[in-house]
């Protein structure tokens, strides 16, 4: 209580300005407790929009399971791919979702380890978005080999055929870089749980509730030696998450750079691909965080302020995505491989030459209005250009890999490619999955960091007399929100 009367009487006292922006309204320990965890508890705080976006996800997520079952009895020849388009709208899924979900892991482990205290209100659904991002990822590489009953032949598991890895194929490469950054980033955002986890158990009324939460706290109490740990293993996993930004995306990449067809056989493509990963990982952030922050009543929490550093890292990695645009032309035309060249070509004025403009329009274009403060300032503005560069992101992945493989080398290796509605229904399906268990996250678990806003609390009015904050080590500050 000490500390709850202390931040009552700062109030008036001059605020941080680091924290300056983060957290609005007069907020304390109480305040922000109730708020957060009471969208958990309370059955009331949920309304209309809720219960609507969850039934849309659980009728896709029905429209994936029927399509993915007759997909196994019929077989891939189901969908549109073809020789030479052996990759098609499954392995264009694969990378979007894959990129959908590094965002998540940026804004959690790599501004952790920066001590950014920005990410306190949006690392959360981040984090989960991530997760369920990567389990849409996954369905396609594991039901494009054709025979998902026999993917654990994948993994170097003793078995009576002596079968073992090839290791030489990318194939094996994505499934332990996906399989290592999905394991880790479930860690990683189970351990973060785990103290709003034990602020639910004591105010849940419900036994049955409080037992399912006592279950999941792992027996935390608040103690100085639980945060120490706590502290410890946080950053160790976020010091294993922050490569991973860097590895997962790099190593999908290489499914393309490896292969000596034009279009993809390009040292650029790790740098391009880890760009374009979080370019759209963070426009699908800003897409889940509006709609959120208005259905529960968030904007003393995700503040405009937050909106405005995502526009700045949207803008600052659609720049890199563009430069990589401009050095494919110009690898292309000043490269002197004639297939390249006839390659770009192909892309910018063959048949699918729509969709090429279409990417540069979305991603390249119309996301320059970032640059102006008013934009990035207007919720409305922010929404639409996010909605487009999510679009523009997954026609990108669809000009590399399906209209590469329709023009290689020899005109007999010469094709066309166009999706059935098996395709549309799988992705579609996906969007399902993804939405129905996001929405069961904000439903059965805290959205925001409990415990990070309350030690935004402390932070705001606690500093020096130069703007620094004062000599009390971070370990106290949580420790002290922990047991107000």
């Amino acid at each position: 209580m000490d500390n709850e009367t202390s931040i009552q009487s700062s109030s008036s006292a001059p605020e941080n300005p680091a924290i300056a922006g983060l957290i609005e309204g007069d907020q304390t320990f109480e305040t922000v407790t109730e708020r957060i965890v009471s969208v958990v508890l309370s059955q009331s705080k949920h309304k209309l929009p809720w219960w609507i976006m969850t039934a849309i996800g659980f009728l896709l997520f029905n429209v994936l399971g029927i399509s993915l079952t007759y997909l196994v009895f019929k077989g891939v020849g189901i969908w549109g791919i073809n020789q030479p388009v052996s990759w098609g709208w499954a392995i264009i899924n694969f990378v979007w979702w894959i990129g959908i979900g590094h965002a998540g892991t940026l804004i959690s482990a790599f501004l952790a380890l920066m001590r950014q205290q920005w990410r306190a209100s949006i690392n959360r659904f981040a984090e989960a978005m991530t997760i369920f991002a990567v389990m849409c990822a996954g369905i396609f590489p594991a039901l494009h080999t054709g025979r998902p009953w026999v993917d654990y032949w994948m993994f170097p598991l003793p078995n009576i055929l002596a079968m073992w890895p090839q290791w030489r194929s990318p194939l094996m490469w994505d499934v332990f870089a996906v399989g290592t950054y999905f394991t880790i980033s479930v860690l990683f955002w189970f351990l973060g749980l785990v103290p709003d986890f034990a602020t639910v158990r004591d105010r849940a009324e419900n036994p049955i509730i409080k037992y399912v939460y006592a279950v999941l706290s792992l027996g935390w109490r608040g103690a100085a030696s639980h945060w120490e740990r706590f502290e410890t293993a946080y950053l160790i996993l976020a010091g294993l998450s922050t490569p991973l930004v860097l590895s997962v995306h790099s190593v999908v990449s290489f499914d393309f750079s490896v292969g000596i067809v034009s279009g993809w056989h390009a040292t650029i493509f790790p740098p391009y691909f880890v760009a374009g990963a979080l370019y759209a990982g963070f426009a699908m952030v800003i897409m889940l965080a509006i709609p959120l922050r208005v259905w529960y009543h968030l904007e003393d929490y995700v503040t405009m302020k937050h909106f405005d550093w995502m526009a700045k890292m949207m803008l600052t990695s659609g720049l890199i995505v563009f430069y990589g645009y401009i050095m494919e032309c110009f690898f292309a035309y000043f490269g002197g491989d004639y297939f390249d060249r006839r390659m770009m070509e192909f892309r910018q004025f063959g048949p699918y030459g729509w969709a090429y403009w279409v990417l540069i329009l979305t991603n390249c274009i119309i996301p320059q209005a970032l640059w102006l403060p008013w934009v990035r300032r207007n919720l409305n503005w922010l929404f639409f250009i996010s909605v487009v560069i999510s679009i523009g992101m997954w026609f990108e992945r669809y000009v590399i890999v399906a209209v590469s493989l329709t023009r290689q080398f020899l005109p007999a290796t010469w094709g066309y490619y166009t999706n059935t509605i098996w395709d549309v229904l799988v992705y579609l399906g996906t969007f399902g999955l993804f939405t129905f268990f996001f929405f069961l996250f904000v439903r059965f678990a805290p959205m925001i960091s409990v415990f990070e806003m309350r030690d935004l609390v402390w932070r705001r009015f606690h500093f020096g007399h130069h703007g620094h904050e004062s000599e009390t080590t971070e370990m106290e500050h949580t420790t002290g929100t922990a047991e107000a």
